[in-house]
Order: structure tokens, then sequence, then C-alpha cells
């Protein structure tokens, strides 16, 4: 039974269940009555197991990454690069709790961002973003985060054990990939695997791959189209602003004509893609492509391309723009949107086994 005792012009009740409530419920009523009846009610509820919602004991939630970042987004003037690089971490790294945040998980997260393939340029900016975030963090008196452990890495923390460096990538397709892409993009069943992917968006990422296997368009240059910049009767996209800030136009070939053609009949509105909703900020851009980034590697890796990125797509778009046609170099540079011929060259490696074909 509950403790009770007079207070005047009320009744004040002490209820306690060890093992069952947290700590005493005090509890205060005008009239004995009133009170008997209540408690009575309450602990044989607290007999039970029960407990009342309004009795539990509520725990603060810890503070996560992701939390820290939106906080840090919100409250603070930080650079279009940075919030991108962060929206883009946020869905990757953003579960795990600030009092999990130390110096071996961030010597551990830069080593996962090399196995992957991250090059040393691209790491640099992902731990600079979050470094800034973590300083703010580290900078307000209600966290539990006491140092920053991303300023702790040694220098040189981006490069390689083998001392990679930012490198100019090659990557070509291989014979059967493109087929094997095309396949998961139709959502058949990958091999070795009980169910083929979840892709909500498989028309338009197929349309995405074609596009970029088919004109050496970059991946914001083709999700950013809108059905303006398509003239299918010249076989052209126009280009308003791209990477270097110069307009293009693109041709496109007999392939590029029929999937684009069969997708329009069954898509309606402005813009080519839904996956982008017309936010054209540099920030939201930024998170996007990282976003379609992290999706094409799943699908690559479904695929049998564990190595293979989307952007390798145009690197073997114009290598075979170079062995399918009879463009000069400066007629393919226009085509590809390069500046430079030093630029277009790493673009243009032909396979070993092509060049030795055509020797004597």
């Amino acid at each position: 039974m509950a403790s009770k005792r007079n207070r005047g012009t009320s009744w004040e009740y002490i209820v306690q269940k060890k093992g069952v409530l947290a700590k005493p419920v005090s509890l205060s009523f005008p009239t004995e009555k009133e009170g008997d009846a209540y408690c009575a009610h309450l602990e044989k509820l607290l007999d039970a197991g029960i407990v009342p919602e309004e009795f539990k004991v509520k725990t603060k939630e810890p503070a996560t990454l992701g939390s820290s970042i939106s906080d840090y987004i919100k409250s603070e003037h930080i650079t279009d690069d940075d919030i991108g690089w962060l929206r883009a971490m946020e869905s990757v790294i953003g579960s795990r709790t600030l009092d999990r945040v130390n110096y071996l998980w961030a010597d551990g997260w830069v080593k996962d961002l090399k196995v992957m393939g991250g090059a040393p340029s691209t790491i640099r900016k992902k731990v600079g973003a979050l470094a800034r975030c973590l300083d703010w963090v580290v900078r307000r008196s209600d966290t539990m985060l006491a140092a920053n452990p991303l300023r702790m890495l040694p220098k040189r923390y981006a490069t390689t054990a083998t001392g990679r460096k930012d490198v100019e990538r090659d990557r070509r397709l291989c014979e059967g990939e493109e087929a094997r892409i095309l396949s998961i993009l139709s959502k058949e069943k990958p091999e070795g695997r009980e169910r083929a992917l979840t892709l909500k968006d498989a028309p338009e990422l197929r349309l995405m791959f074609i596009l970029a296997l088919e004109t050496a368009m970059r991946m914001r240059e083709i999700y950013t189209l809108t059905k303006d910049q398509i003239d299918l009767g010249c076989r052209t996209i126009f280009l308003e602003k791209t990477k270097n800030g110069s307009k293009r136009q693109v041709p496109m070939s007999s392939v590029a004509i029929s999937v684009v053609k069969e997708y329009l009949t069954a898509h309606s509105g402005d813009r080519l893609f839904t996956i982008w909703n017309g936010d054209a900020s540099p920030a939201h851009l930024r998170y996007l492509s990282n976003k379609l980034s992290s999706q094409w590697s799943r699908i690559f890796s479904a695929a049998g391309c564990q190595d293979l990125r989307f952007h390798d797509l145009r690197h073997e778009a114009v290598s075979r723009m170079f062995e399918r046609t009879k463009w000069s170099d400066v007629k393919i540079a226009k085509v590809s949107g390069h500046t430079s011929t030093k630029m277009l060259m790493r673009y243009a490696n032909l396979r070993a086994s092509d060049l030795a074909e055509s020797m004597w």
C-alpha cells in the first residue's frame, strides 16, 4: 500500500515498487477517497509489471553524427560544398553516437574510404568537412565530445601505404559487363543472389546509363536534363551550363535516339529525370550526385563490376568515339566538353588488344 499523509487541503501519496518503478512516485489528491482509489488501481498495474507511460523515466536520446550534422548546417553559415559532403556522409555514418566517435573510429573510417577506392583528394574533402562540423560540436557545452578525433589524424592520412596519389582513372568496360548492368537495370536477378535489386527508378537509371555510354555526358549533365534541351529532329542535346561553365551541343547516336524516344512515350513532365526535384543549388546537386554514385556502386557491384564507377562510363564513351569514328581530337573535345588536349587524353586510352590488332 502506498504511504499517505494529510497536507491540510490535500492528500499526498508516495508509491514505491522496487524493480518496477525507477524511483518513488509522488502524487497529490484533493480528497483521501480519490487518492486511495487511484493508488489501489496503480498498485494493481505495478503488481502485474505494468508501468503507466507518465511514470516511465524518459532517457535522453544520445546525440549522433547525423543529428550533429543537421544542427551544424542549421546553425552555421558554411559553404555549399561542405553541405553537400556532409549530407552525403549523413546517410552513411549518421547513426553513430558521439560517445563512440573517437580516434579508433576516425582512423578506421578513413581506412574504409581508402578500401572503397576513394581518391586522396576526395578523402581530404570528406574529412575536412566533417572535421569542421566536429570542431563546432566540441565548442558546444552540451555535448559529450571532448576532442575532435579527426584533428588527431597523422599527416598524409589520405594516402595509402603504397603512396597512392590522385591518379587518372582509365577503367574501361570489359566484355559482358555492359550486358550484365543492363540486366540488373531490367530488374533481373543477379547471378549468385536470391532476388533482384530493388530499383524504384529503374527506367530512369537505365536511360542514365545508356546516355552516359552514348554521349560521354557527365552524371550531373544527364540527371538535370529537361525536355526542351533535347531536339530529336536534329539528334542533339543542348547543354546550357556545363562543368567548365560553357555551352555545349551533344550529338545523339541512333541508340541514344531510340532509347530517348521510347522513354518519352511513357514519361510526362518537363524534367527528364524525376530523381532530380529541380533544385539547382550546388549543395543539393552535390548531395544528389553522391547519393546516385552510391546507388550506382550497388548496381555495379551486383553486376560483378566492383571497381567500376559511373564516371568511368564517360571515359568509356570517349574511348569508343576514338575507336569507332574518324573524328579529330578537336571534334571529340567539342562533344565531350574537354577544354584541353591533355585532359582529353585521360579518356583516350585505347585497349592494348585493339591497338595490337591494327599493327602489321
